[in-house]
């Protein structure tokens, strides 16, 4: 993967916050399903701002481990 980083996440649709969110407007991330070369994510707060994209592996351990 050469791209890590979407300079402008807003550019993209289909972003969706974690469903452990609250609506208060605190602290939260995004991640956008379907991107072709692993998972953007992205904060809440600025969706204009950078969006870092992991690899589907990295992606994939971050959430096993937070599980544990």
């Amino acid at each position: 993967m050469t791209e890590r980083i979407i300079q402008d996440a807003a550019s993209w649709s289909g972003w969706r916050k974690s469903s452990y969110s609250a609506n208060e407007g605190g602290t939260c991330i995004e991640i956008l399903d379907g991107y072709p070369s692993g998972v953007p994510v992205r904060d809440s707060k600025n969706p204009h701002g950078p969006a870092v994209i992991f690899s589907t592996e990295s992606w994939s351990s971050f959430i096993a481990t937070v599980k544990e």
